[in-house]
């Protein structure tokens, strides 16, 4: 493209109000976008959209099917739950617009596999906006593990644990929602787990739940493990009902165990731990520094694509491995069987392919 791609943004709060008020503005400062709609099914907050955007009142809608045939964007940013991700996409495969869009890609694997197969033969851009994996302190941890300095990694414990019990803590459509932990959680995690082991997951075996003072309509806890393909081992514990937040968003624990050393990443604080000298040596670790992080940064990456560039690590097809890894664990938790995630996604591919 010779000029900056232009786009709508559909959905302008919750998350989406963080797209409007930090991401896309970013966006329109770098010269690497410019909104020209935004679209949310409550008229009340979108004059927020059209101030934080710089829109005009005839670029605010309701229905995006109209603000898509109206304007005829480069590509939509959707930002609503998952159980409508589905219709966008089918509105911006229709129009020939690309696609960037919250996690995860559905709210089923079969709608994941759909959209995949309609993007795909389309032929349009999509990428999935997986903020967690692209924080700064995990990308620091992810240098760490793959600089080679601590030999190779055997295994990997994650933990993110705070407390969301009390309905409506955790944004209220998540304590209404089945599965509430990985679809709307855990995802994250398993983007992470996967950046951090170098692999996609091989088998997954999972036990969730809710206890009696998590106000969820869905299982908030749950634990998890892993075997990726390259070997790897996984062990990661959920919890949305604790008592303290030990690790709770953004702060997130992992331990990876490599030949050399140990590598732990605790509230933001990366450090590196051997006793094989023959005594402890410790040694903290910077986190790694660049002008954005998370959405602003993913953003960036996808209009880069747009515009020319290589495909951003959070692209459709590197994500539909976390989906298949999210669904394959929400399927083991509602079996109490041992899922192999790689026959599982291919078996839902063809089940809604062509």
């Amino acid at each position: 493209m010779n000029k900056p791609p232009e786009c709508i943004q559909i959905g302008v709060g919750g998350q989406g109000r963080h797209w409007c008020n930090a991401v896309v503005p970013r966006l329109m400062e770098l010269g690497l976008a410019v909104p020209v709609a935004a679209v949310d099914i409550n008229p009340e907050i979108l004059p927020e959209a059209k101030t934080s955007l710089g829109l005009n009142d005839d670029q605010l809608y309701t229905n995006a099917e109209q603000a898509i045939t109206e304007h005829k964007p480069d590509f939509i940013n959707i930002v609503v739950p998952p159980a409508h991700h589905e219709e966008f996409v089918n509105l911006a495969v229709e129009h020939g617009c690309h696609i960037l869009s919250e996690k995860p890609i559905a709210d089923t694997m079969a709608g994941c596999c759909r959209i995949y197969h309609k993007v795909k033969k389309a032929g349009l851009k999509m990428a999935v906006t997986m903020t967690h994996r692209f924080d700064q302190d995990k990308q620091t941890l992810e240098r760490e593990i793959k600089s080679g300095k601590y030999g190779e990694l055997s295994s990997l414990i994650g933990r993110n644990s705070w407390d969301c019990r009390k309905y409506g803590r955790w944004g209220h459509f998540r304590h209404d929602i089945p599965d509430t932990l990985l679809i709307e959680g855990t995802v994250h995690h398993f983007d992470i787990i996967r950046a951090l082991t170098g692999a996609d997951a091989k088998t997954v075996y999972a036990v969730t739940w809710n206890p009696p003072w998590g106000e969820f309509a869905g299982d908030s806890n749950g634990l998890i493990i892993i075997t990726m393909e390259n070997g790897v081992q996984v062990f990661y514990e959920g919890n949305k009902t604790s008592a303290t937040a030990t690790n709770n968003w953004r702060r997130e624990y992992f331990r990876a165990e490599c030949d050399l050393a140990t590598l732990e990443l605790d509230n933001r604080e990366l450090r590196v731990m051997s006793d094989l000298s023959g005594e402890r040596v410790t040694e903290d670790k910077p986190l790694l520094e660049q002008p954005a992080w998370c959405n602003p940064w993913l953003g960036e990456t996808f209009a880069n694509w747009l515009n020319g560039g290589d495909a951003p690590p959070n692209s459709l097809d590197d994500n539909i491995q976390c989906c298949a890894l999210l669904f394959a664990a929400i399927e083991s938790s509602h079996t109490g069987n041992v899922i192999d995630v790689q026959d599982f996604l291919q078996t839902n591919l063809k089940a809604v392919a062509d």
